[in-house]
């Protein structure tokens, strides 16, 4: 019987890529939508203003896909955790690791799943590159994350207020990808984080991460000023000689300059097979790494004051 769940907050991402994956999977049957501004697809049944309200009125909802803003997911997913609904975290999954931590004990006390979703895991040329790269000593890693912030967030204010990330919003994704891929666990060494005047986070990041192996040059660039065509790549290189390179955001996968990856991306029908087999087996699982690194660059992280950035 396919699971039936509630969409929270119904933006840009909700509609890209959670509505059409949970319509293209058999396991799942949307049945309500929480939109403060009223969205109704039409492939809910219901359809309300108030979560509380969904939650209270549509007692057959078994799971929550959370597509909020940062800053109020943690009150949302709590909530829906007491009323007996599993949830399902959009990235990054809640404002402070904190408050991640106590969800899952809060899942866990009343036996619901909580998963958070790193989607660009999911990607074929992401798990292949972690397979090639097990088990080496790395010498060189460069992450490049550059974006147009006005095409990908027109007008999201929320994303510049304190808790809204910056461009760690969009520099999370290279995060999970390192998290996943390394062959052993990377820390932030040091962080200039620059800020635009006008805002309260940051739209660039220069980061220099260190390896419990010793000496080795772990960079990474994030950008949200770049207009054109847009860099995503991720390239790495082993003591033993081993180089390798994540193109287009972990689609294509390079190995000692050949392609061997090159697939479209499938990474939300990925996150919720994964969410289906959670639900089912009724466990969660909460992968805090990437947030840890994206925590730690905020809690290291040089400031510097840059000019003011206006949509």
């Amino acid at each position: 019987m396919a699971h039936k769940i509630g969409i929270i907050g119904f933006g840009k991402i909700a509609q890209d890529q959670h509505l059409p994956n949970i319509k293209a999977n058999p396991d799942f049957e949307l049945v309500a939508v929480a939109s403060q501004r009223g969205l109704k697809p039409d492939e809910a049944k219901h359809a309300f203003q108030d979560y509380r309200e969904m939650l209270k009125e549509v007692p057959e909802i078994e799971a929550v896909a959370i597509c909020t803003p940062p800053q109020v997911r943690y009150q949302i997913a709590r909530e829906a955790l007491l009323a007996g609904r599993s949830v399902l975290l959009e990235k990054p999954p809640a404002a402070t690791l904190s408050e991640l931590y106590d969800l899952k004990l809060v899942a866990d006390k009343v036996g619901r799943t909580v998963f958070t979703t790193w989607h660009a895991q999911y990607n074929k040329a992401v798990h292949e590159a972690k397979k090639a790269l097990a088990g080496w000593e790395i010498k060189r890693l460069l992450v490049t994350w550059k974006e147009d912030v006005r095409h990908w967030h027109p007008g999201q204010e929320w994303i510049w207020q304190a808790g809204g990330f910056g461009v760690f919003d969009p520099g999370i994704n290279a995060l999970s990808i390192v998290t996943c891929i390394m062959p052993e666990p990377v820390f932030i060494q040091k962080a200039d984080l620059q800020f635009p005047a006008n805002r309260d986070a940051p739209i660039a990041a220069n980061i220099q991460f260190s390896a419990a192996h010793g000496a080795a040059d772990l960079q990474a660039v994030f950008d949200w000023r770049q207009t054109g065509p847009q860099t995503w790549d991720i390239e790495v290189e082993t003591v033993q000689g081993l180089a390798l390179a994540l193109r287009e955001g972990g689609t294509k996968l390079e190995i000692g300059g050949k392609l061997m990856v090159d697939e479209p991306s499938e990474e939300y029908a990925g996150i919720y097979q994964s969410f289906d087999t959670l639900l089912n087996e009724r466990r969660s699982d909460v992968d805090d790494a990437p947030f840890r690194l994206v925590a730690d660059a905020f809690m290291i992280g040089r400031r510097v004051q840059v000019e003011a950035f206006e949509d």
